[in-house]
């Protein structure tokens, strides 16, 4: 099974926004090593839970730091940036790591109002036009003219690079049918709120025509996983990413709390059927057991990569879920 990283640069209680980024370095360096396919930086704005802001400039640094990993975006929110910026900056990655560049790209905001509407500049945000942004980003990235008169008399340097791959993101099925019409990957966020569906995947593939980005189609599916060497290991250790879940549905944010400050914490009768019910999303278990529920949905689904993205509190932790599931996998 190919087997890919989803990074947020999590800040987890008692430890930095720069501690974070640093560890998304060490992520990537072992992921390298491990022989991971990829590994892309979220982007998140307004909260002191992810330090992931930038992720094209983490690309950039990450890039550098190791060999054969692919590296990009999953993604940057396009409605926040003009589409000659977007195409000159990941031009400019992967003229210098060239084959190694993902183009990722969400159509979300990455934040709540207030970020969104500083990002914006006080002005009302384009929400409407994600598709188009896409389309002529990548005609700029392919050094080809847009036809949007704004764009089509200007160019996107540099120019004549090795092309990155191109990926839409997706968590409710919506940008199926658009990525397979634009010719680019299709990312599922099964870890954002479920619901993928063979029909979702199906409707991407119909609908696939071949670009100078992808000749055939190609999906990914980004779950999130704690593993370790036993399951009461492993429950001990989600229980702080499952609080922080339910506080997100909650519409609150908060760091990740360490798993011996979780098993104190307040919850409800409530809270503990939330807990469970969000488990169908949140993969917990021996590092066995669960690279077998992840073989089976790959046969189910089959979709052709699976990322994961894991946050226990502690590094050391964290580096050993990629560890045990490459073992189980690869």
């Amino acid at each position: 099974m190919r087997l890919s990283v989803l990074d947020q640069a999590p800040i987890t209680t008692g430890n930095t926004a720069a501690g974070a980024l640093k560890k998304a370095e060490e992520l990537a360096v072992l992921a390298d090593e491990l022989g991971y396919h990829r590994m892309w930086m979220a982007e998140h704005h307004g909260t002191g839970a992810f330090a992931s802001s930038a992720p094209e400039v983490i690309t950039a640094h990450l890039a550098a730091k190791t060999n054969n990993l692919r590296i990009g975006t999953g993604g940057v929110m396009m409605m926040h940036y003009s589409p000659l910026k977007l195409a000159e900056v990941f031009k400019t990655l992967s003229a210098f790591s060239p084959g190694r560049i993902d183009f990722g790209v969400g159509r979300a905001p990455g934040g709540d109002n207030h970020s969104m509407y500083a990002l914006s500049e006080g002005r009302q945000p384009m929400l409407n036009n994600m598709y188009e942004k896409l389309e002529t980003a990548l005609q700029l990235i392919n050094d080809e003219v847009p036809e949007d008169s704004l764009y089509n008399r200007t160019i996107a340097t540099p120019s004549n690079i090795v092309l990155p791959e191109a990926w839409l993101l997706g968590s409710s099925g919506n940008s199926a049918v658009q990525a397979g019409r634009k010719g680019v990957g299709y990312s599922f966020a099964q870890f954002f709120q479920g619901g993928m569906t063979p029909a979702i995947l199906d409707a991407y593939r119909k609908n696939f025509q071949p670009s100078a980005f992808m000749d055939k189609p190609e999906i990914n599916v980004t779950y999130l996983v704690t593993v370790a060497e036993t399951k009461e290991e492993a429950e001990f250790e989600a229980l702080p990413q499952d609080i922080a879940r339910l506080s997100l549905m909650k519409g609150q944010i908060y760091q990740t709390l360490t798993p011996e400050a979780a098993q104190d914490y307040p919850l409800t009768e409530m809270d503990r059927m939330m807990i469970q019910e969000n488990r169908k999303i949140h993969l917990v278990g021996a590092a066995k057991d669960v690279a077998t529920i992840l073989q089976e949905e790959q046969a189910h689904y089959g979709f052709d990569e699976v990322m994961i993205c894991s946050i226990p509190h502690s590094q050391e932790k964290r580096l050993n879920v990629y560890r045990l599931l490459a073992k189980e996998l690869m």
